[in-house]
């Protein structure tokens, strides 16, 4: 089941960026109405999308899925943007999308499989120390909402934010320890993490509703402005649906995960947790995706990423299906509502960017403090040598591998070398 499901999302993705009804990648969105209007060629098209992809699949989704031996859906989506994009949209050039994505997504999953048993056989141990590769991603992924605070409405605020969200946590863990909650006779276990997010969300909310709206662009209605273009996504719901279904039954089978932070916490088997991280994360790009579509015409595969929410904290996978196509439905259908919402509050949607802001500065420190651990935890005082060479270089280099993926790919090359080092007999396995 779990082949068929990957095949089906690398399918249908692979067709509704063939028919340019949405493309994962959200620096292609914009790109995508310039070939349908006749100002790009298929072929200018299909390039830019294989320049704007390939890096991120092979420099970051790919790590991140074999640190976990979950699927990063980047590795899916962003390759079947290319995908698609890159066969004709006509009668034969859909069908050939949907088979390349369905061959792509099956291989994804076989080629992981792969890996894991062949990780098995090696004189030093892999699969263990790449676990820590995310250990501080849970843990300091409760800052990023102090950290967008900060860079929206100033330090201090920031700060603030960033103390509440502490003293709530070590509340919890007070709590927890001292055993004071429970519900008839059964302790009542509060997530530390999850609640400091919290707080640091409502702090977040909060200041951003009360930010006013200014003079410029103040009562311009994006969804009457692109009235058209909103009108081409609906008319489209029936695939969105179909996909969104197929998402979250992945997701729900742990296949696959929608974002490095909601990744390492199922890795730990904390899927709540995840689907926390995964809901902070979607709130943060609502904006975005909305802005975007309606701007463009285009849409997302997995709309506003509340798909992967619906996955993880439906009982079974036919319901996370069934749950899914609805969610990916009702935000289709309230795309010009939330535009008018974003008009009305400003702020909330200058929160969206300072939000994927914020959680990108915590994943480069968070992976690449875990990078290390796990290099070093595989080659001991080589693996803190590599993984600070490697980042120095990356920078002095201009930053071929993005920073967030510094940490997971250097953490791999430890792990191949140490091996070969092994090998070779100019290194022992650490105990």
């Amino acid at each position: 089941m779990d082949m068929i499901i990957v095949a089906l999302v690398g399918a249908m993705a692979a067709v509704l960026a063939n028919r340019g009804i949405a493309v994962f990648n959200d620096g292609l969105r914009p790109i995508v109405p310039e070939h349908i209007e006749g100002r790009l060629s298929r072929r200018e098209l299909a390039l830019t999308a294989f320049a704007m992809g390939f890096g991120l699949v092979v420099g970051f989704g790919i790590p991140f899925t074999l640190t976990a031996s979950i699927i990063l859906i980047h590795s899916i989506l962003l390759g079947t943007d290319i995908i698609g994009l890159a066969t004709p949209n006509n009668r034969w050039g859909t069908p050939v999308a949907a088979l390349l994505g369905g061959a792509y997504g099956a291989a994804l999953l076989m080629g992981l499989e792969g890996f894991v048993k062949l990780f098995e056989y090696l004189p030093v141990n892999v699969l263990d120390p790449m676990g820590e590769v995310g250990a501080p991603v849970v843990v300091m992924f409760m800052v990023f909402p102090a950290l967008a605070v900060a860079f929206q409405f100033g330090v201090a605020k920031g700060v603030w934010t960033f103390l509440a969200a502490v003293l709530v946590r070590q509340l919890a863990v007070w709590l927890n320890e001292s055993g004071l909650l429970s519900f008839q006779g059964t302790a009542v276990t509060l997530n530390q993490e999850g609640i400091a997010l919290i707080v640091g969300m409502i702090f977040l909310f909060v200041f951003a509703m009360r930010q006013k709206p200014g003079e410029e662009g103040e009562g311009v209605d994006l969804a009457a402005v692109f009235s058209d273009r909103v009108s081409r996504i609906r008319k489209h719901v029936v695939y969105f649906m179909v996909m969104g279904g197929l998402i979250a039954m992945a997701t729900n089978l742990l296949i696959i995960a929608g974002d490095p932070i909601s990744l390492n916490l199922l890795a730990k088997g904390q899927q709540t947790d995840a689907a926390i991280a995964a809901l902070a994360r979607a709130i943060g790009f609502i904006p975005l995706v909305a802005s975007t579509a309606i701007a463009t015409g285009v849409y997302g595969p997995v709309g506003f990423t509340l798909v992967f929410v619906v996955g993880l904290l439906a009982p079974n996978v036919w319901v996370a299906g069934i749950g899914g196509a609805i969610v990916i439905m009702i935000e289709v259908l309230l795309l010009s509502s939330i535009a008018r919402l974003l008009d009305k509050y400003p702020g909330v949607r200058e929160s969206g960017e300072n939000i994927r802001t914020a959680m990108t500065r915590i994943l480069e420190v968070a992976l690449l403090i875990g990078g290390a651990n796990a290099a070093n935890a595989m080659a001991p005082g080589f693996g803190f040598f590599f993984i600070a060479g490697l980042y120095l270089l990356n920078e002095a280099a201009g930053r071929p591998i993005v920073r967030m993926a510094v940490g997971p790919v250097g953490a791999i090359a430890v792990g191949i070398l140490a091996n070969l080092l092994v090998l070779a007999g100019l290194m022992t396995p650490p105990q």
